[in-house]
């Protein structure tokens, strides 16, 4: 069962605008280890987006302190990630 374990003080706004609050959530699989992903709630009832696997760490308590140690630019990044690609000009 996913477990929440970090919510960021720091909000994250997409290029179109849209203020999203992130998160990172813990999936344990049955070896033991822990995998961490972002989500981003948007403030407006918008989609909530959410990376694929970002980190896999050993314990809870080390997906804990990696993402306590997240900064906003890496939150950035992650929206980058979590969004859809946009069509781009061939």
């Amino acid at each position: 069962m996913a477990e929440l374990v970090h919510r960021f003080k720091t909000t994250v706004t997409a290029t179109d605008g849209r203020v999203y609050v992130a998160e990172a959530w813990g999936f344990p699989r049955d070896d033991g280890l822990w995998e961490g992903a972002l989500v981003f709630q948007p403030d407006d009832n918008g989609p909530v987006l959410m990376t694929g696997r970002e980190t896999t760490q050993s314990n809870f308590g080390a997906l804990a302190y990696w993402a306590s140690g997240l900064e906003a630019v890496y939150l950035e990044g992650a929206l980058g990630r979590a969004r859809p690609e946009e069509p781009t000009a061939a």
